[in-house]
């Protein structure tokens, strides 16, 4: 038996995260291990607090720990304008930015018939709920320069045309572009310059 088998199982395990790769993982593992009383054992403890207490928001679909997220429940952030997004990872890219000042709607994917992903097995019909119960004016649409966001947006602007402002990113999201890989100043810049539908 092997003396590293549950330390080669944690390389494992790390290198499916994304942005590491085997030799990333061993590294980042090897110096978790150096470093056991000052980061792995409190790295340890969080995630199991974090796997315990994470949940998706009811409202939005954001990750955090309570029912409804800080986002979603703070009265400041209604203020009539609700973005919309493909993934937390581009909720939480918005946030850095701090351009955006209004809510969240997360719908979990984006369209694709390759996949059988329909508007049903996305946030899409509790899009529209919130837009007939909540005092939305405008429904900005940003979701990343793929065909499938493509798609997506325009099968949402046909859901929701007439009831709302329908708005999109403008200029600065490049084609093909995923928002949580841009700088905050490109994304400040395309919530800016964001456009009619």
């Amino acid at each position: 038996m092997s003396s590293t088998k549950d330390i080669d199982a944690l390389i494992e395990m790390m290198a499916r995260l994304p942005g590491l790769g085997p030799r990333s993982a061993r590294r980042a593992v090897l110096h978790l291990i150096r470093k056991r009383s000052l980061l792995l054992a409190p790295l340890a403890e969080k995630m199991q607090t974090v796997a315990a207490t994470a949940r998706e928001c009811l409202n939005c679909g954001n990750i955090g720990t309570d029912d409804v997220c800080d986002i979603c429940a703070s009265e400041k952030r209604a203020n009539g304008e609700l973005c919309v997004v493909e993934d937390v990872s581009d909720l939480w890219a918005m946030e850095r930015s701090g351009v955006f000042k209004g809510r969240y709607h997360v719908l979990g994917g984006t369209l694709s018939a390759l996949d059988a992903v329909g508007p049903d097995e996305l946030r899409i019909p509790r899009l529209i709920d919130r837009v007939a119960s909540e005092d939305i004016r405008e429904v900005i649409l940003a979701l990343n320069a793929t065909i499938d966001g493509q798609t997506t947006a325009h099968y949402i602007a046909d859901r929701l045309d007439g009831q709302v402002t329908l708005t999109s990113l403008a200029q600065g999201v490049p084609i093909g572009g995923e928002l949580d890989y841009l700088d905050d100043g490109t994304i400040t810049a395309a919530m800016r310059a964001r456009k009619a539908l």
